[in-house]
């Protein structure tokens, strides 16, 4: 995890990816989640604890290939990413996508086994622009689900968030970001950060820069800010409150029930 301000403990770490991640820094090893180790952190004596949604963005990719044909032929024709021609739809569809909620529980994981996904609360109401915002907010709670794991573990609010990954390349998907997570959340100069890290490793490594803190200090720039719409942020928080937690403790068995029913169809 390397952002402008990556060692400090209070600062989060979004990758909006394929798999969609949250991680933070600590001074101690923390199990987020009974049995996941923390990464260790290359800054030293640092762990980085780390919440994953497995294919997240992953979704937006099979969206787009699905669904947004025109969408992602105008990109190439213009040169420029398709999340940047999706983002003029985002604008249209309201906070909570007019009741659409997805639930992105696409792989199973120690503390969700045999899990599915959900979509729940379609109408007639509904267009595939709906869809669209909804995965966007799934992932997003999902991800607002790790950040309150992390700061009961470590005791530590996290109150910035630095984004990257391919989904950053959206302005507009980072303010849904921030208006979700209620924090202000900022991306650098390039959304593959992972590579950003390496170079900045590598650096510390050869000696240019002779230490962490001033490589980064040297290498790393915040491009962008975003500040949440607190208006926005509490209509989120009651769909994530009054329905999203609740989702699984009503869909687990259900489940649990369509695996061995897969399983038993495809003996």
């Amino acid at each position: 995890m390397f952002l402008a301000e990556c060692w400090k403990y209070n600062v989060g770490s979004i990758s909006l990816g394929t798999t969609a991640t949250i991680q933070t820094t600590t001074s101690k090893y923390i199990e987020v989640i009974p049995f996941i180790p923390p990464y260790p952190s290359i800054v030293p004596e640092k762990y980085n604890p780390e919440i994953s949604v497995f294919r997240g963005y992953w979704l937006v990719s099979w969206f787009k290939k699905e669904f947004a044909h025109s969408e992602v032929r105008e990109a190439e024709e213009l040169n420029t990413f398709s999340e940047q021609i999706l983002d003029k739809y985002l604008q249209k569809i309201p906070a909570g996508s007019d009741g659409l909620i997805i639930y992105p529980a696409w792989a199973s994981g120690p503390e969700k086994p045999f899990s599915r996904g959900a979509v729940i609360g379609f109408s007639d109401k509904h267009t595939r622009m709906h869809l669209y915002r909804a995965i966007i907010e799934g992932i997003n709670y999902a991800l607002l689900e790790g950040k309150e794991a992390i700061e009961r573990k470590t005791g530590t609010k996290i109150e910035r968030i630095g984004l990257s990954g391919g989904g950053s390349k959206s302005r507009e998907v980072c303010q849904i970001t921030a208006n979700m997570m209620g924090v202000p959340v900022y991306k650098v100069q390039t959304n593959e950060t992972s590579a950003l890290g390496a170079a900045i490793s590598a650096y510390v490594g050869m000696g240019v820069y002779n230490d962490f803190e001033i490589a980064v200090k040297n290498m790393v720039r915040i491009s962008e800010e975003f500040l949440p719409d607190m208006d926005e942020h509490e209509v989120y928080r009651n769909y994530y409150d009054r329905v999203y937690k609740k989702i699984w403790g009503k869909i687990n068995k259900l489940s649990f029930v369509l695996n061995h029913l897969r399983k038993s169809k495809e003996r």
